[in-house]
């Protein structure tokens, strides 16, 4: 199979299952986070294989997933989103069992353990939160509607980009990051991006247009942020791509980077919607 068909299956496989998954119940769409944020935390402690820091993966992971599921039953039991603070002490565990661990890198180990739950698990709790959000408000009914429309809005995003920089691009955005991104393209994305914003108006119809496009903005502005972060990560640390699990598109955190980022400002943003309406 050439790569591109390759690339071409597996992003259609990963499309469907995605958006299956949260068009089917909150209880997929828990399940399907779950296990992205399983995979991610697992390829973002694995950058560090080759380094002298070794971060408390096992313990990082459990985090993480604790933080998402504790996210999840305070929104689908009506509990008090208060019951996440329970994740705190697990947080300083992982200072207590460094000291058992005979590092040479102590401060970096802890630091990376603590970085894998606040910038996978976190993001991921947050965006999976955005599904309770109707009527103006968060509440404990699922709706898959804005969950599904962000998706679309990124998708455009990342699809601009590449087509227009591919055709147009000469301007260098932020060579020293990622060479090949440019201003033309980030543009092309923030008009595809903007214009999935108001188709997603005339489909999910549970916020008006100013709302969506609002959105729309930012989801494509820090999206492209979150991008570029992943990328920072990456060049620091001398690797390509996060992993190997998806063929031709490498691995799960290099198809998630753009949540990372504009996730907990979309959920920030909705925030401030429920508090000043």
């Amino acid at each position: 199979m050439s790569n591109f068909n390759e690339r071409l299956l597996t992003g259609i496989i990963f499309v469907i299952v995605l958006l299956g998954s949260i068009y089917q119940s909150e209880t997929a769409s828990s399940i399907l986070f779950f296990t992205i944020i399983l995979l991610c935390q697992r390829e973002f402690y694995g950058f560090f294989k080759n380094s002298d820091i070794k971060p408390q993966r096992n313990v990082g992971t459990i985090g993480g997933l604790s933080f998402f599921l504790a996210s999840v039953i305070s929104f689908q039991t009506s509990l008090s989103f208060n019951t996440l603070f329970f994740i705190i002490p697990l947080i300083f565990v992982v200072f207590v069992l460094e000291l058992f661990r005979n590092r040479p890198q102590p401060i970096a180990n802890i630091g990376f353990t603590i970085l894998g739950i606040i910038y996978v698990a976190v993001p991921f709790s947050l965006l999976h939160q955005i599904s309770y959000f109707n009527n103006g408000d968060f509440g404990t009914e699922y709706n898959y509607e804005i969950l599904i429309g962000y998706f679309f809005v990124l998708w455009a995003n990342d699809t601009g980009a590449y087509l227009v920089g591919r055709e147009f691009g000469k301007t260098k955005l932020f060579e020293r990051i990622s060479p090949k991104k440019t201003w033309e393209g980030s543009l092309g994305g923030l008009f595809f991006g903007l214009l999935l914003g108001y188709v997603n108006s005339l489909i999910f119809t549970g916020l008006d247009t100013i709302t969506w496009m609002a959105l729309a903005l930012v989801i494509v502005l820090f999206g492209s942020l979150g991008d570029l972060v992943e990328s920072l990560f990456k060049r620091s640390l001398g690797i390509k791509d996060s992993g190997k699990i998806l063929p031709g598109h490498g691995g799960v955190l290099d198809r998630f980077d753009g949540i990372f980022i504009s996730a907990p400002m979309v959920y920030t943003y909705l925030k401030i919607i429920s508090i000043w309406l």
